[in-house]
């Protein structure tokens, strides 16, 4: 009889096990498509995701941002097709960004101080993306020439805390940039999609050199999801989706996303 309960126990166990799987591929799937409309990689709710189904801190990072890197692809293919895309402009950004994004992925930070530092910066975001779709206009005159300083600040510190966090770092550079008047809306959106890939593959390989090893089980499933929903998206990102409307949902689920993470951590 106790064989029996304790094989009935493992039955239940592993089909919830393969509940949660589904649940998870499906979330990531439908935020790959809202995220990369928008030009995002989408690892803030990714990261949000993984830690409401208590997924381990060391796999937190490193699936968040190979989950960028999948989607952001998508995106940068259709900028690049549509001749969106200044590598020269947005160099600055880019380059700054690299090396400190590489440094944030190698910090070492404890699991309390992480998900405190990603909550913060989540609710951040949120407020940022809320800024830009109340206070930004269409940019009917020449855009703002920043410094090249500037530029690198901007790009330093937000690499830095891509790497650290895992977010990928566009979510907070693209609302800057367009309260800056820094180009075009699609423009933006392009040069935030490089930064995202520039700053997601410095902030892995920093976290690879301190943690070699992934599970590659877990992680495999969830970037086949992003890059079906990161393709769709991205095609909507060329005008099939009103980008306020994106912005606005995006902003909802961050906020949320970071309370709750605040909420249990605090």
């Amino acid at each position: 009889m106790s064989d029996f309960v304790e094989l009935t126990t493992f039955g239940a166990r592993q089909q919830n096990l393969f509940n949660m799987q589904i649940e998870l591929l499906l979330l990531f799937f439908v935020i790959a498509v809202v995220y990369s409309s928008a030009g995002f990689g989408g690892g803030s709710s990714y990261l949000a995701v993984l830690a409401l189904f208590a997924v381990p801190m060391e796999t937190l990072r490193p699936a968040a941002l190979l989950c960028n890197l999948v989607v952001v692809s998508g995106n940068l293919i259709i900028f690049w097709k549509n001749g969106q895309l200044k590598i020269r402009q947005s160099a600055p950004l880019m380059l700054a960004g690299i090396p400190l994004a590489f440094l944030g992925g190698f910090w070492k930070l404890s699991e309390r101080n992480f998900f405190l530092l990603l909550g913060s910066g989540l609710l951040a975001a949120a407020i940022a993306m809320w800024a830009q779709n109340r206070l930004s206009k269409p940019l009917n005159e020449s855009p703002t020439s920043l410094p090249d300083s500037a530029n690198i600040g901007i790009g330093g510190v937000l690499g830095f805390l891509a790497g650290l966090t895992g977010i990928g770092g566009g979510i907070f550079l693209s609302p800057l940039l367009n309260l800056l008047r820094w180009d075009k809306p699609k423009i933006i959106a392009a040069t935030a999609s490089l930064f995202i890939f520039c700053q997601s593959a410095a902030g892995l390989t920093g976290q690879l050199a301190r943690q070699p090893t992934l599970d590659w089980t877990s992680i495999l499933p969830l970037l086949a999801a992003v890059l079906l929903g990161g393709q769709i998206g991205a095609r909507w990102s060329a005008g099939w989706f009103p980008q306020a409307r994106v912005r606005n949902l995006t902003a909802a689920l961050v906020f949320y996303a970071g309370l709750t993470i605040l909420w249990r951590h605090l």
